[in-house]
C-alpha cells in the first residue's frame, strides 16, 4: 500500500477516536454547575449532590461541584449549611443525568437574608430554667440574660413563642410573643420570670 494513502487513513482513524472520547459529557458522568446569589460579604453556605460531595461557596458567582454523578442517575442538590443569618434555596436542585452524561448547568442558589428571635430572661432563680418554643423549635434557659432560638427567620415568616415548661415555683410571661418578621430586624421576645 501506498504510504501516501496510509497516513491520512491513520490520521482519520486517530480523529474518530478522539471525537468519540471528548465529546459533550460522554464519558458517562456529568459535572453539575450553577451561580450563587444573594451571599451576604463574609458569609459562605456549603452544598452538597446525594448528601455528600461537599461544597463550600464563599462569593456570589458562578461553581461548579469538583466531582461527578454518573450517567442515568437522579441529583438532588440541597443546603448542608447555611450562612449566618441567611437563607438559601436553590432552583432546579433536582435532576436526573441523561444516559451519555451530559453536564446539567443552571442550579441557581439564592441566599436572603433571615432574622433571628431572641430577647432577654430576667427574674429567673438560680437553678432553675425555663423551656420556650417557637412551632416546633425548644429551647431550654437556664440563666437570666440574653437568649436566642438556633437558626433564623425568613422576612415575612410569622413567629408564636410561648412558655412550654415554666420554672419550678415560678410563672414567666412574655412581651411580643407573636408577630412577624419585619424585613430588618430581629423579633425581641422579653421573658419576665416571678
Amino acid at each position: 500500500m501506498n504510504k501516501s494513502k496510509v497516513v491520512p487513513l491513520l490520521m482519520s482513524a486517530v480523529s474518530v477516536v478522539w471525537v468519540t472520547a471528548c465529546g459533550g459529557g460522554g464519558n458517562g458522568a456529568a459535572t453539575l454547575s450553577g451561580s450563587l446569589s444573594g451571599l451576604a460579604p463574609g458569609l459562605s453556605v456549603a452544598l452538597q449532590v446525594n448528601a455528600a460531595n461537599d461544597l463550600t461557596v464563599k462569593t456570589n458567582q458562578a461553581f461548579a461541584f469538583p466531582s461527578t454523578v454518573p450517567s442515568n442517575r437522579g441529583y438532588k442538590v440541597s443546603v448542608l449549611t447555611q450562612p449566618v443569618g441567611q437563607i438559601c434555596s436553590i432552583a432546579n436542585a433536582n435532576g436526573y443525568v441523561d444516559s451519555t452524561g451530559n453536564n446539567i448547568d443552571g442550579i441557581a442558589v439564592a441566599c436572603v437574608s433571615g432574622f433571628t428571635i431572641s430577647g432577654t430572661v430576667t427574674g429567673l432563680a438560680a437553678g432553675a430554667s425555663v423551656t420556650l418554643s417557637n412551632g416546633t423549635a425548644l429551647l431550654a434557659v437556664s440563666a437570666n440574660g440574653a437568649y436566642g432560638f438556633p437558626g433564623t427567620q425568613a422576612p415575612g415568616a410569622t413567629y408564636a413563642v410561648a412558655v412550654s415548661n415554666q420554672p419550678a415555683g415560678q410563672t414567666c410571661t412574655l412581651t411580643n410573643a407573636t408577630g412577624t418578621m419585619a424585613g430588618n430586624a430581629n423579633a425581641v421576645v422579653n421573658v419576665a420570670c416571678m
